[in-house]
């Protein structure tokens, strides 16, 4: 089975490639290209800038009788993006750029401008130079005092470069982080003396209220004076009721042992009623039976006496 697509083709023995005919080509003839504009131009017809890189379908050809070291050049048409109006530039091999021809004018070129100045001076020192020798003494002493003045400014650069080598970086840091650390300590003290100080100001403060609420309550306590007129009473402000004072817990719970309205309250005697056997009786049963009701009631109060002594003891104990 043959290839699809064949490479090699078929020659027949008795081939002359002399008798091809030769396509005969204008050598000015154009070819069209894909290109970039290379520099920045601005359109004389319309004013129109196209910048660097901007990409154009261009007309290529070689341009006669204009050859550089055997290089040839080429010339590019392209057109406006504007007005259509046709811009021509070709190569330049000696200077390794572009030149404008025709259609636009070139911008931002002013390195260009200088480096051709600088060759237009340095060719016309040569010329100089190889006609007049005293010219070329002056330009060598001119030359040798441009060095000198170029090796003294290296060398004050040297030691500027050296005096800043000197430096120690590392202990200036050190020396700054030691400061920082002594800032920090010095604030942590101060905050510390200022917390002291409103500690001891707070601590004044509730002893001087405490003090001064023991004083108010101590005054207003105070019973009033006698009036010698009657009519005093109606001159002088009213003062306030005198306040109780506090009882303790245990007094509020129990109440006071030394008093006997309390204790009256607490005990109670059991009265006896009498029986039939006794209505009858005389009256020596009937004191007997009154006073045996008495120890009855003694021995009641007392036990109960003992009950609240150890009930308060207990309270005492559970509020210390």
């Amino acid at each position: 089975m043959s290839e699809r697509k064949v490479l090699n083709k078929y020659y027949p023995p008795d081939f002359d490639p002399a008798k091809i005919p030769k396509l005969k080509l204008p050598k000015d003839r154009q070819y069209v290209v894909r290109l970039m504009a290379p520099f920045n131009m601005r359109c004389k017809t319309c004013g129109e800038y196209i910048y660097k890189g901007k990409k154009f379908n261009a007309r290529k050809e070689t341009v006669q009788n204009e050859v550089y070291l055997g290089l040839p050049i080429f010339r590019f048409y392209i057109k406006c993006t504007r007005c259509l109006a046709e811009i021509t530039f070709k190569t330049d091999p000696e200077n390794t750029d572009y030149t404008m021809e025709h259609g636009a004018t070139r911008n931002f070129q002013a390195e260009k401008l200088l480096e051709e100045e600088e060759k237009r001076m340095q060719k016309e020192r040569e010329e100089e130079e190889l006609n007049n020798p005293m010219k070329v003494l002056e330009n060598r002493t001119k030359d040798s005092k441009l060095e000198m003045e170029v090796l003294e400014n290296l060398q004050e650069l040297k030691e500027l470069n050296q005096r800043q080598a000197n430096v120690d970086f590392e202990a200036m840091l050190k020396q700054y982080k030691e400061y920082e650390e002594e800032q920090k300590r010095k604030e942590q003290e101060e905050d510390e003396q200022e917390m002291k100080a409103m500690l001891e100001e707070a601590q004044n403060r509730r002893l001087l209220v405490d003090s001064d609420s023991d004083e108010e309550s101590a005054k207003s306590c105070t019973k009033p004076v006698a009036k010698i007129k009657p009519t005093d009473i109606l001159q002088e402000e009213p003062q306030p009721p005198c306040k109780k004072l506090k009882t303790e817990t245990w007094e509020r719970s129990v109440g006071k042992l030394n008093t006997k309205s309390q204790l009256a309250g607490l005990v109670t005697v059991r009265k006896q009623k009498p029986g039939p056997a006794l209505a009858n009786g005389t009256e020596n049963h009937g004191t007997t039976a009154n006073t045996g009701s008495f120890p009855t009631a003694t021995g009641t109060t007392s036990s109960s006496l003992g009950l609240l002594g150890a009930y308060s003891d207990s309270e005492d104990s559970a509020s210390d």
